[in-house]
């Protein structure tokens, strides 16, 4: 691919890769892989948690459910391999990839002759993989360069919208816990340092999350 060509491709990636919450960012990003990837028919993402769960989100076409799921239930596929094991891996010919016979049935028979698996994010509780399938036998034989940069861009969109997750979660929580010291300040007469190293006793305590407590406070006084 020619230098001018990637940068336009660049440039679309940078419109349809909008910013937006974390379950928006992953649609958008299968939706343009569809869009703007050469010979991507469909696609999807895996998530792969800490306790070994797998699950499928963002897919652009139903079919996905059961192709995704067989790759999970046999533990054999481009998109399992990516989330688990490998960080690309690309088969232009599903049909006789010695790689993946149990699979390859599966997703040929529901007409996927081609597939590739991108490692998208490492999180310290889960992997993503971004899932792309081909409807033509020796689709993603030269994905190259292009390929790189949709990783990359889509990554740069994960991580936006992780910090905007983050951001959203620790304004909430703060919040919370200001409605949790108002509640022991008033219950006990208690200035508010004291009230939040009451808080902060009962956490200790209890082993259990500041933000759990305040949360299990407020919720006792609504109840009642």
């Amino acid at each position: 691919m020619d230098t001018q060509l990637l940068l336009e491709q660049a440039e679309r990636l940078s419109k349809v890769l909008t910013p937006g919450d974390l379950d928006h960012t992953l649609g958008r990003i299968t939706a343009a892989a569809v869009e703007v990837l050469p010979e991507v028919d469909f696609a999807s993402i895996t998530i792969l948690h800490f306790d070994g769960r797998l699950e499928t989100v963002a897919p652009t076409d139903e079919l996905l459910w059961g192709v995704d799921a067989a790759q999970y239930e046999l533990r054999e596929g481009p998109c399992y391999d990516a989330a688990a094991d490998s960080v690309h891996v690309i088969s232009p010919n599903l049909d006789g990839d010695p790689r993946f016979p149990r699979y390859a049935a599966t997703a040929v028979a529901a007409g996927i002759e081609a597939q590739a698996g991108i490692r998208l994010f490492d999180a310290p509780k889960s992997r993503g993989a971004l899932n792309l399938y081909a409807r033509r036998p020796g689709a993603f034989g030269d994905f190259g360069a292009l390929g790189v940069l949709f990783q990359h861009q889509a990554a740069m969109a994960i991580e936006y919208a992780r910090e905007i997750h983050n951001l959203q979660e620790a304004v909430r929580t703060r919040g919370l816990i200001g409605k949790a010291v108002g509640v022991v300040m008033e219950r006990y007469k208690l200035t508010d340092d004291r009230a939040f190293a009451f808080l902060t006793r009962l956490s200790q305590d209890g082993n259990t999350k500041l933000r759990v407590v305040a949360e299990q406070i407020v919720e006792a006084t609504t109840s009642g």
